[in-house]
């Protein structure tokens, strides 16, 4: 009888288990399905005026390995016409730390044009980053460029901050692998709170302010 009553209580632990893995995966499922029709290669993403591209960090002042991918492909994204202005996101909450002129300086280096490079330098995560391109740069139409690993996430953010996104990855897969399997871990943890901002919260970016035309000067210029 003991034993009975032993395997009824595992089968409930394992059913409760069960459970909580399926409701743990919805919001990365979520993100994976609302994303999938709108990521691309470089070669055959849409045009759109605008790309948005996500800060990813500083080493000595300088963009990060993954920060350097990012911007070679929102520098072949302006090559091949499939974008006419960047808009480099990024963290300047502290004076000695400036993601955005350190991108803009990058892409320069590149041969990107600087009056086509407008700074967000209020682009502190990935919701803010969306938010902030639509409710003070204005743009409507963009293409996100980030990882791989986080462009699910990014573009699934962007489109419900109300931009028309799509999205086109780096891809760290061969080069850095076990950073980039970490990337994927870190993603389905943090798909979560990105349910909750898109879905549900809906959030104002940690810093507003008036509208900025940073973006409107560009695309005329």
């Amino acid at each position: 009888m003991k034993e009975f009553i032993r395997r009824i209580r595992w089968r409930r632990v394992l059913v409760v288990a069960a459970l909580l893995g399926v409701v743990a995966s919805v919001p990365w499922v979520w993100v994976q399905t609302a994303s999938a029709p709108h990521r691309y290669a470089a070669a055959d993403v849409p045009e759109a005026p605008v790309a948005l591209v996500l800060g990813a960090g500083l080493r000595e002042g300088r963009p990060s390995l993954f920060l350097a991918g990012r911007l070679d492909v929102a520098a072949d994204l302006y090559r091949r016409g499939k974008v006419k202005v960047l808009l480099v996101s990024g963290d300047n909450s502290r004076k000695e730390y400036d993601e955005p002129s350190a991108m803009r300086t990058y892409l320069t280096g590149k041969g990107v044009p600087e009056r086509v490079i407008v700074a967000d330098y209020a682009g502190l995560d990935t919701w803010d980053s969306c938010s902030r391109a639509k409710r003070i740069f204005g743009v409507s139409k963009a293409t996100v460029v980030t990882q791989e690993f986080h462009l699910p996430r990014a573009v699934a953010l962007c489109r419900e901050a109300g931009l028309e996104a799509f999205g086109v990855g780096h891809d760290t897969s061969r080069r850095w692998a076990p950073t980039t399997a970490y990337g994927h871990f870190r993603e389905a943890v943090a798909s979560g709170k990105a349910m909750w901002d898109g879905l549900v919260a809906k959030p104002d970016p940690m810093f507003l302010g008036p509208p900025e035309t940073g973006v409107t000067r560009a695309l005329d210029s």
